[in-house]
């Protein structure tokens, strides 16, 4: 379930399917409908596995993510979720932290660069 560490950066603790295809449907429908838009954090480790669905889903969270000027960091990835992204080369598209506390401070920071900048 997503919880909101901030104003600025929602945390969704995700867990294997059937919840992680629920989770990451619920993610987008909430930012679809939200005034303000957070960065997002997804916490991978109670996930042992992804499938191309859920690519497909974390692919356009990502999207809609950037298309409001804000950030997707993945985190805590198992080495079977890991390898996955590996393979299909999405190691180049998403950013990823090893722990949450550095997937929080990973966003802040980035979120600091952006308001510095005057965006």
């Amino acid at each position: 379930m997503a919880i909101d560490w901030s104003d600025n950066i929602a945390i969704a603790n995700l867990a294997d399917e059937p919840a992680l295809s629920d989770e990451l449907t619920t993610i987008s429908e909430s930012l679809d409908k939200a005034d303000k838009v957070p960065n997002v954090v997804l916490d991978f480790a109670q996930v042992s596995y992804v499938n191309s669905s859920n690519i497909a889903q974390m692919l356009k969270l990502r999207r809609s993510l950037i298309e409001s000027g804000k950030s997707l960091m993945l985190c805590s990835l198992t080495d079977h979720v890991w390898s996955t992204i590996m393979i299909t080369g999405l190691d180049k598209v998403f950013s990823f932290a090893p722990d949450l506390a550095s997937a929080i401070a990973g966003v802040q920071i980035g979120d600091d660069n952006a308001a510095s900048n005057g965006a």
